[in-house]
């Protein structure tokens, strides 16, 4: 567990313990909801947003998910260097495929 994780699990404890695994799933589903309303506001679609906000958000979002990988022991560092060396390998040349074809 990354310095970060391990800053959540010292709160989460202290507020009384880790929730269910579905009620930390349906909390990480209601804070993505709010990322995307703000993110909706910033963009201009739905109002006007603010950085700030959208910054709270995410952070609320990996909040949530560091709760979710706390309770099963997985560090979100270690998870994401995995996920970013997976995309390297399965999608490095989709992305300079379409920059290509954008040129033409």
């Amino acid at each position: 567990m990354n310095e970060h994780q391990e800053k959540v699990d010292r709160l989460v404890r202290e507020f009384g313990g880790y929730w269910s695994p579905f009620e930390m799933l349906a909390a990480l589903v209601e804070e993505v909801g709010e990322l995307a309303d703000e993110l909706l506001k910033v963009e201009g679609v739905k109002g006007t947003g603010e950085k700030e906000r959208l910054e709270e958000e995410i952070g609320d979002v990996v909040f949530a998910l560091a709760c979710i990988a706390n309770y099963y022991g997985v560090d979100l560092l270690t998870a994401l260097e995995k996920s970013v060396k997976k995309y390297l390998v399965r999608d490095g040349n989709r992305w300079k495929e379409s920059d290509e074809d954008s040129e033409k």
